[in-house]
């Protein structure tokens, strides 16, 4: 198997605020390279990196937004974020878990800092991505994924390297905890010092990586700091990440669903047409209610 090479390494940009709660670096779909067909089925890509936020009597975060015609992912590294949506869906994550929301055929929600950890202030760091949905699913009913660490299934590395996570897909005969809608793999990578990982994935499968901490050497040749984003070409299946230091790797492929994407805002769907609609049965009241 040939060995998938790197085509571009990419620093975080300039954060700019989501809301109040959220300072983010967007990578997908704003940076070099990362549009949403080059990208597909990832569309988007916001990276809270570590940010301190003081102590605040009223929760920071995003208040009653819709979406249509994909699927939240945010994954939490430090600091807890509070989920409520119009299909019934919610909860809280911390450290370790994930929250994966489908709204599909229209949900509101909204996105806060955790009550305690908003009076206590402290460290936030988190990932949401947006996971595009084939025609077939994207009027399919809203579901909600709440994933504690706890039930993330975890491949322990050889010679004390460290844990792959598998959030989805799977790595090495382990299989992901969320179920999808086209075949991707989501993987949270804890190397110790020295630790090593190989990737394997199909050519085709768009394929990238976030250094969260530490630094890591891609290939045994590509030095990669933290922050920075790793795109890799597809041009083979495997390749391999090694720590410099201790360090959290946030790596996902995923099969190109190759449909057309109409996106405006918070809807991303086939035809501008499917968008219009969207827009209308939001202003009407279809996407249901959810108390400010």
């Amino acid at each position: 198997m040939a060995t998938r090479d790197i085509e571009v390494v990419i620093p975080p940009r300039e954060p700019h605020f989501v809301g109040d709660g959220f300072r983010v670096h967007n990578f997908i779909p704003s940076a070099y390279r990362l549009d949403m067909q080059r990208m597909d089925p990832f569309i988007m890509m916001d990276y809270n990196s570590k940010f301190y936020f003081p102590p605040s009597d009223k929760p920071r975060g995003v208040s009653v937004h819709p979406h249509r015609g994909f699927e939240t992912v945010t994954i939490a590294y430090k600091g807890k974020v509070a989920h409520h949506d119009s299909s019934g869906g919610g909860g809280v994550i911390s450290e370790g878990d994930v929250q994966w929301m489908t709204a599909a055929s229209g949900v509101l929600h909204k996105e806060y800092h955790e009550e305690q950890f908003s009076r206590q202030g402290g460290y936030f760091q988190m990932v949401q991505l947006w996971v595009n949905l084939p025609a077939k699913d994207k009027m399919s009913k809203p579901k909600y994924q709440g994933i504690s660490n706890a039930q993330i299934a975890k491949f322990m590395l050889p010679d004390a390297g460290g844990t792959v996570e598998v959030i989805a897909g799977n790595y090495q005969g382990t299989e992901g905890s969320a179920s999808t809608f086209s075949p991707l793999h989501l993987l949270n990578t804890h190397l110790n010092k020295g630790g090593k990982a190989d990737f394997e994935f199909p050519e085709n499968y768009n394929t990238a990586l976030l250094v969260i901490e530490g630094s890591i050497k891609v290939n045994a040749n590509e030095n990669v700091p933290t922050d920075h984003f790793v795109l890799f070409e597809n041009n083979g299946e495997k390749f391999s990440i090694e720590a410099s230091e201790n360090a959290t790797v946030l790596v996902l492929s995923g099969k190109p669903i190759n449909e057309p994407i109409a996106a405006h805002g918070p809807f991303v769907m086939n035809t501008q047409r499917e968008i219009i609609q969207a827009i209308d049965d939001y202003n009407m009241g279809k996407f249901g209610y959810l108390e400010e």
